[in-house]
């Protein structure tokens, strides 16, 4: 007679994925404009912007202004930002940055 239940073996940890070369570039350059795009948006939002966009919209307008606050600031760092971005990455060249991960965006 068999034993049905054999013990099950606990599958290795899987090792991160390291990007390399242009990869790892553009994923820097990436996490760089994610975060000037976060940065721009706060910005914004303080600026009294979610407020206006918000006015005489209702509920509707209160829950999508500041949705539409992120996707103004992400067109704003797609069109050349501040320069944020660009500064994030010369530093995270100069760094190594050799643990870069993936970002949403």
């Amino acid at each position: 007679m068999t034993n049905a239940i054999a013990p099950v073996k606990a599958p290795a940890p899987l090792e991160p994925r390291r990007p390399a070369g242009a990869e790892r570039d553009a994923e820097m350059m990436r996490n760089a404009k994610a975060f000037e795009a976060t940065f721009v948006a706060q910005m914004l939002q303080h600026s009294g912007l979610t407020e206006a966009l918000s006015s005489n919209g209702g509920f509707g307008g209160e829950a999508f202004s500041s949705l539409l606050v992120e996707q103004y600031a992400e067109k704003l760092v797609d069109k050349g930002g501040f320069g944020l971005a660009e500064k994030i990455y010369e530093q995270l060249q100069a760094k190594g940055a050799s643990n870069v991960e993936r970002t949403n965006a």
